[in-house]
């Protein structure tokens, strides 16, 4: 079982940046894909963006792409989560999840993670 615990949210101005972390604890942490996905309030949770287990290749949505990056140290059990060019859209809790399948096609797919951290809030001002 691995449990994962994000860290870094904020308020920010628009056009600001932060960087938020989810640590996970357990010794497999290199052998699970991990994603981050968000929920605004009323909204439904989406798919922000997911990272492979070596590191090598990651995924992103069209609303975060340029904006965005992923990036994990395995070493530290730590996965990253750079966010630049906020926009008051981007407001929501940010929460990281992981993802124990092979297939690229469940990259995308809210059920097929699990282990889900408890978030962390971004807020942008405008």
């Amino acid at each position: 079982q691995v449990q994962l615990v994000e860290s870094g949210g904020g308020l920010v101005q628009a056009g600001g940046s932060l960087r938020l972390t989810c640590v996970a604890s357990g010794r497999t942490f290199s052998s699970y894909r991990i994603g981050w996905f968000r929920q605004a309030p009323v909204k439904e949770r989406e798919f922000v963006g997911a990272i492979s287990r070596g590191g090598s290749i990651s995924y992103y949505a069209d609303s975060v792409k340029g904006r965005f990056t992923i990036s994990r140290d395995n070493a530290k059990n730590t996965v990253y989560l750079q966010m630049n060019s906020l926009k008051p859209e981007d407001t929501a809790v940010y929460l990281c999840a992981t993802n124990n399948h092979d297939s690229s096609s469940t990259i995308y797919q809210l059920h097929e993670y699990d282990n889900w951290g408890q978030g962390t809030q971004v807020t942008v001002s405008s």
